[in-house]
């Protein structure tokens, strides 16, 4: 679960000078393990999830604070792990929708009825304080056809030292497809990891503040076929897992 307050500016086909405006964006989500076949080490083997999530923002700089767009993703992810090395295999579903209160903006804004399927494949390897991961996913049914079919995602993260209470953690983050000319969405973040364990073997919480920027096609569904820039602040609340910080677009 996130909360993000970012200063953002979209820019259309139509007017690529942009608008800016302070945007709020939201995020919450849950895994739940279905079956899984231990490895010979904690935190290895093979696990099959059910994962559901959504996502929004809100347009700050509105009288009330207009709901911009949702996202509602739901999920299959198949997972491996075994000493560094890991993979997942995804199959997802994910329905977007604009705010009432932005649709009545203007006439001229038009709602997309946009919903896909999608198989995402990615792997990754530990090296140290890094994880380097890599793959991409195919679109097999969408609407409206415009969206693209083939999508390309890799990155980078670091963690200082999963052991500490206090850590500092930092990625990016990069996906392209040829739809947009294979122009790259870019995100970056960077902030600090706060572990907070108890007393029982309840995994310990965690609360990380990081300093978020994105520049590249919109990862907001409604507006895929814009571009957006933005900078802000994000507080990310979560249980600890061997997993590393996510820090792709949404």
């Amino acid at each position: 679960s996130f909360v993000s307050l970012l200063h953002g500016t979209f820019r259309s086909h139509d007017d690529p000078s942009g608008e800016g405006t302070t945007i709020a964006s939201v995020g919450l989500g849950d895994s739940f393990g279905l079956v899984r076949w231990g490895g010979p080490a904690p935190n290895e083997g093979v696990q099959l999830d059910v994962v559901g999530s959504i996502f929004a923002q809100f347009d700050l700089g509105a009288p009330s604070n207009d709901l911009i767009n949702a996202d509602y993703l739901i999920g299959l992810p198949l997972t491996f792990r075994r000493s560094g090395f890991s993979t997942r295999v995804r199959l997802y579903h994910q329905s977007s929708h604009l705010g009432d209160e932005f649709l009545l903006r203007s006439e001229d804004i038009e709602r997309e009825n946009l919903s896909f399927e999608s198989v995402e494949i990615l792997a990754s390897q530990e090296i140290g304080p890094l994880r380097f991961y890599g793959g991409g996913e195919r679109i097999f049914r969408r609407e409206p056809d415009t969206l693209p079919d083939k999508l390309f995602h890799g990155g980078a993260e670091f963690r200082s030292g999963r052991a500490r209470a206090i850590q500092l953690v930092a990625g990016v983050d990069l996906k392209t497809t040829e739809f947009y000319d294979w122009s790259p969405a870019v995100s970056g973040r960077v902030g600090l990891e706060f572990a907070r364990r108890g007393l029982t073997d309840h995994p310990a919480r965690l609360i990380t503040l990081m300093l978020e920027l994105y520049e590249g096609p919109s990862p907001y569904g409604q507006f895929f076929q814009d571009d957006i820039s933005y900078v802000g602040v994000g507080l990310h609340f979560s249980l600890w897992s061997d997993r590393y910080l996510s820090v792709g677009s949404e």
